[in-house]
């Protein structure tokens, strides 16, 4: 990989000034509103409209897990939810009257000292037609993963997620048994997710599955653990450290056999594994449906995923994948040490995929930042001999760097880093259309660490807005 980025290395003294903009000032000029207009294959969604804060039978203001509850509760007749407040909605934060539909109970919690006081929620939001759901402030929303079931018309916007992760001993790192994804979309048309930030999950960020199409993801931040002193995976470490003994896999990795520090352990565990998964079931009809737009968002250490799709479309466009801390931590696990852990049949380790298409799914990934992926465009993780699992994907104008060595251009020139791997190529066309059903605008990819980072960039709690903009989608 490092020879094929290397032959570009001279090519462009405009990508040395590209990159020096990367990683300057994050200050940038506050962008226009139009900036933030809906685009995407999310287009025409209405949300639940311009509601009157007066009108109470159509918009409520939430306070509490039992405002929530009331609000999303299945033929309630609400069109817009605002979030006054940050929430704690763990299944003992919420009081009995809330613990009802929309409400239930989520797989308990067994290592994370917080979630086991807290435990999990699980909130079906089903059959609407039109609702909005918005945070004025920037609200964060805790312990509760959330599904949306056979609904259309949907907007969530200016939240932020949090605190849904925690060591994976029961299934020895493989992290296959709590499925506590921060959002679900089930059976849905015309989903739009904006100005929205999540951290990390014991599983998927934002997944689409059975069908849904029309979904937008724009102006997000994604994003793993900082390992601060009093971080959510900080807390974790430390309360494995102080009982070790009861946690095998933990002593482990920190016995002489491996030779893992503490810091180390929370370095690794500290990037989000998982970011969108869209289809979830391989060669499933309903995966010809599935539409999704990514644009402006920030994926910050996030290891896999951005998108992954299996059939139908998607578009990612002025995204930036940055793993240049999941990289250096991936660093610390060095063969003697992998093959230590392997042995005894646990998962510890650090992935590094971008974007994945397979099962002749297509995904455009255009003018985007992608920086210490090891495998950027991926199209076929099942057998790369059998053509029936590739994916159709396609790169352009985008900028990637890895270990120093940087590029600029599309997947389609001779020697790009960009080629998808591991399958044959196929030839990129969309499904079920010639041409992407909506105008867009792009920004420069060499501007985008700055914009998305800066101080009306991606993630919730960016922008100061009157309420009315929230329920608006287009300025």
């Amino acid at each position: 990989m490092k020879s094929r980025i290397r032959t570009w290395c001279s090519a462009a003294l405009a990508l040395t000034l590209g990159l020096t903009l990367l990683s300057g000032p994050t200050s940038v000029q506050a962008a226009g509103n139009a900036d933030y207009n809906l685009t995407g294959f999310s287009q025409g969604n209405t949300g639940g409209g311009s509601i009157s804060e007066s009108d109470t039978s159509k918009y409520k203001k939430v306070y509490n897990a039992t405002d929530l509850a009331a609000a999303l509760k299945k033929n309630s007749g609400v069109k817009v939810v605002e979030i006054m407040n940050d929430l704690n909605l763990g299944w003992n934060e919420i009081p009995s009257a809330a613990q009802t539909s929309p409400f239930a109970k989520h797989n308990d919690a067994l290592t994370h000292p917080v979630l086991k006081q807290t435990g999990v929620s699980k909130l079906t939001i089903d059959s609407f037609n039109g609702l909005t759901i918005f945070s004025a402030n920037g609200a964060k929303i805790k312990h509760v993963a959330i599904s949306v079931k056979r609904s259309s018309n949907v907007i969530i916007r200016n939240l932020e997620f949090d605190e849904l992760w925690e060591w994976d001993e029961a299934t020895k790192g493989d992290y296959d048994k709590n499925d506590w994804d921060y959002i679900t979309l089930e059976e849905n048309s015309n989903v739009w997710i904006d100005h929205c930030t999540f951290n990390k999950a014991y599983d998927g960020l934002v997944d689409s599955k059975k069908g849904t199409s029309g979904v937008t993801i724009s102006w997000s931040l994604f994003k793993g653990d900082d390992g601060s002193a009093n971080s959510w995976v900080t807390q974790q470490i430390n309360e494995l450290e102080a009982n070790k003994a009861s946690y095998p896999m933990y002593n482990y990795l920190r016995s002489s056999a491996v030779g893992l520090s503490k810091a180390d352990i929370i370095a690794i565990s500290s990037p989000q594994k998982k970011g969108h998964l869209v289809g979830s079931t391989s060669f499933e009809s309903a995966n010809a449906n599935l539409s999704m737009t990514l644009h402006h968002n920030l994926y910050k250490d996030i290891q896999d995923r951005m998108p992954r799709l299996r059939g139908g479309n998607a578009h990612a466009y002025n995204i930036v994948m940055d793993a240049t801390g999941a990289r250096a931590a991936k660093s610390k696990i060095t063969s003697a040490k992998a093959a230590a852990i392997s042995s005894k049949g646990y998962h510890f380790d650090i992935i590094s995929n971008g974007a994945i298409s397979t099962e002749s799914g297509a995904v455009l990934v255009e003018k985007s930042v992608i920086q210490d992926v090891q495998f950027p465009v991926r199209n076929n993780q099942t057998n790369p001999a059998d053509a029936t699992y590739t994916g159709k994907i396609r790169v352009t104008d985008t900028m990637y760097s890895l270990d120093g060595s940087s590029f600029r251009g599309s997947s389609d020139t001779s020697g790009s880093p960009l080629s998808p791997v591991p399958a044959a190529v196929k030839g990129f066309s969309w499904n079920g259309f010639s041409s992407l059903p909506y105008s867009y605008t792009t920004d420069d990819p060499a501007t985008l660490n700055a914009r998305l980072t800066g101080s009306s960039g991606a993630g919730a709690g960016k922008l100061t807005w009157s309420k009315d903009n929230w329920l608006k989608t287009s300025y």
